[in-house]
């Protein structure tokens, strides 16, 4: 983005006068091909989530979270009624399309709308959901949901020591911002935070990358997605 000049003259930041602030996101569901979003609710997804969440016997889903891993339903659905049916973060369940069983969560977070700034986190992927086109499907949708109620700037952090976390933004088409020291403390350790974003203007192109890959001529007999997401 392009600075200018003040009358002093001191460079400053592009004007935009036009800019009028976001919305907030409205609780409602995203549906898509594979997965649909839902509001996350204890009645809805609470059994599901805890059966997919203890796939994992390692824990290992839980490891770089700032919460869990649970004992038992109870525990996990405690957490959901404390953490998860506030307007911010606004927790999604992701269930799947086929069996419309909820394999994981995701949240919008530190929602900024008067400045167009959003993030998601809190990404939480059962092994079922791992690795699938609907995985991928539901990080899209809350991408295009939040270009489409105007945010600007679409923010993904994560410790920097979660390979795993920075390998899924870079692949989604999230551009690295930065690295933030010994930015936080949680679990009992430190935690040095990476930052990475997308900006609406980079948006429209993988927008299409995105929906090239997910349409039905991308895919062979056996489900294979023929080209990657960014060929």
């Amino acid at each position: 983005m392009a600075t200018s000049f003040s009358q002093l003259p001191q460079q400053t930041g592009t004007p935009l006068a036009e800019w009028v602030p976001c919305p907030h996101p409205p609780k409602k569901a995203l549906q898509g091909q594979y997965c649909r979003l839902e509001p996350v609710t204890v009645a809805q997804h609470g059994a599901d989530l805890w059966q997919a969440f203890s796939a994992d016997t390692e824990h290992r889903i839980w490891t770089y979270m700032g919460y869990g891993p649970f004992d038992n339903q109870s525990q996990l659905e405690d957490w959901i009624n404390a953490t998860c049916l506030d307007d911010d973060p606004l927790f999604y369940a992701i269930v799947d399309q086929k069996s419309g069983t909820a394999l994981g969560v995701a949240s919008y977070l530190r929602i900024q709308p008067a400045v167009g700034v959003i993030e998601v986190g809190h990404i939480n992927f059962s092994p079922a959901l791992q690795q699938t086109t609907a995985a991928t499907e539901a990080m899209f949708l809350m991408m295009k949901y939040a270009f489409d109620l105007g945010y600007r700037r679409y923010e993904w952090k994560c410790d920097n020591l979660n390979l795993g976390s920075k390998a899924a933004a870079t692949r989604l088409g999230f551009s690295y911002d930065g690295l933030f020291k010994q930015a936080t403390i949680y679990k009992g350790r430190n935690r040095d935070t990476v930052w990475f974003s997308i900006l609406d203007g980079a948006w429209p192109d993988l927008e299409a990358n995105y929906k090239r890959w997910l349409a039905a001529e991308n895919f062979n007999h056996e489900g294979k997605q023929l080209s990657s997401l960014h060929s």
